[in-house]
């Protein structure tokens, strides 16, 4: 399913450049790949999207490397919200 649109806050663009500011070069490039296949389908096997459990159950998460992700929602027009990006234990 390739998203309409992806939709963030001012919160989690902050959150985003903090994290994007502790990655190195390679780590970057690797994110940016896993964005690129995100923007296209963001249930690419690759992605390892998966839906969240408990109060978390709305939501998804995509794995950008063993021990990050990207947490977010599908929205009813089709467009994706972006809510945390981190640690695995993030929201969990």
């Amino acid at each position: 399913m390739k998203p309409k649109s992806i939709l963030f806050d001012a919160a989690f663009d902050k959150r985003f450049r903090k994290y994007i500011a502790g990655l190195s070069a390679s780590q970057i490039e690797r994110f940016k790949q896993k964005m690129g296949l995100f923007k296209e389908d963001i249930f690419n096997p690759r992605l390892k999207t998966h839906k969240l459990k408990g109060n978390l159950s709305d939501y998804y998460a995509i794995s950008i490397s063993y021990s990050e992700r990207l947490v977010f929602r599908i929205l009813e027009d089709g467009s994706v919200y972006l809510i945390e990006i981190g640690t695995h234990d993030i929201c969990y």
